[in-house]
């Protein structure tokens, strides 16, 4: 089995390494088809940021989008079967064995590897609306158009916001936000951003920010961005990768006076859907899959790269460079 292991900073390899060959009664094992590149978050890791949260130190595996035909089933697993095609948050590696309780889902028909194997991602970008409380008719806008930005802005016009608006810091990344879905694009150092947002939204303001760029600056433009008792989704590790920055994060002009509210999107849901499911990981997840049978969702025009796992240390070393015309990397294994 090969599988891309994180050393330490600035140095990946691909490793052999032997995989069990027994199942338990409630695994799978699959095969990898392709994987897919998780810009903001592999690449702080790479470059010795500090961990995720729950991830594991150096030496570490890499990715989380993976997409691989099922070769095996344990005895009691019921949900999937030989030859089915699934979507995984396992790393970039050609095999794999895992629960079938684990957040794995079934590929529908129709949907191409090139769009389902960014589920994963877009999963996570819908979590930024509904752990915000999301209400259909809402203006919503998304600070930090990365693959999981892009994401929420691909899912906001489909969950019926009303104005989906895209606050990039490049005119390139703003340009991939429209060919996603967004209603209106606006540069987040803009000395005029409120006054952009107040006119595009015919002065209702801005109800939900989603937040996915790490960077103060982001930050700070989401604050500048919301409206008065509007929410800040932020799904972003806030500072990751910065200097220590002496400033208050929680400025009285945009915190305090405007009355917002900020919701980590991490957890679970509140108190409204006590112990149920309906929003599990597979839920939300199959909810996106369905979007692409649809050709509603179609993420794979943003592929901007495509090579062989054996270049996946290559490829890790070039989003180093920030070219924000590099966007979906997808590995061929």
């Amino acid at each position: 089995m090969k599988i891309a292991i994180l050393k330490k900073p600035y140095c990946i390899e691909i490793e052999d390494q032997k995989l069990r060959e027994n199942l338990n009664p409630d695994e799978i094992r699959a095969k990898t088809i392709v994987s897919a590149l998780k810009l903001g978050t592999d690449r702080g890791n790479f470059e010795g940021a500090e961990d995720v949260p729950g991830a594991p130190t150096y030496p570490r595996w890499v990715g989380d989008s993976n997409i691989a035909v099922v070769e095996e089933v344990g005895s009691n697993v019921k949900e999937f079967k030989v030859g089915d095609r699934v979507i995984s948050q396992n790393p970039h590696q050609s095999e794999w064995i895992a629960s079938q309780n684990t957040n794995i889902c079934v590929v529908p028909e129709g949907v191409k590897n090139e769009d389902a194997v960014w589920s994963t991602l877009y999963t996570l970008s819908g979590f930024c609306f509904t752990k915000a409380g999301f209400i259909p008719g809402e203006n919503v806008a998304v600070v930090g158009l990365g693959i999981l930005g892009l994401g929420a802005v691909g899912l906001g016009p489909l969950f019926g916001a009303k104005n989906t608006i895209a606050i990039g810091n490049s005119e390139v990344r703003n340009e991939m936000a429209k060919k996603m879905g967004a209603d209106h694009a606006v540069l987040s150092n803009s000395e005029t951003l409120e006054e952009e947002l107040d006119q595009i939204t015919n002065g209702a303001g801005v109800d939900l920010v989603i937040l996915t760029a790490n960077p103060w600056d982001a930050y700070i433009s989401s604050l500048r961005s919301v409206r008065p008792e509007g929410r800040i989704s932020i799904v972003a590790l806030s500072g990751r990768g910065e200097e220590d920055k002496a400033f208050n994060p929680f400025p009285m002009e945009h915190f305090y006076n405007k009355g917002i509210s900020i919701i980590a999107v991490n957890g679970e849901f509140g108190y409204q859907y006590p112990n149920n499911d309906r929003f599990s990981w597979k839920n939300r997840c199959s909810s996106v899959l369905s979007f692409m049978r649809k050709k509603q969702l179609n993420p794979s025009i943003l592929n901007t790269h495509r090579m062989s796992y054996e270049k996946i240390p290559e490829a890790y070393d070039l989003m180093t460079k920030r070219d924000k015309k590099m966007l979906g990397v997808i590995f061929d294994w």
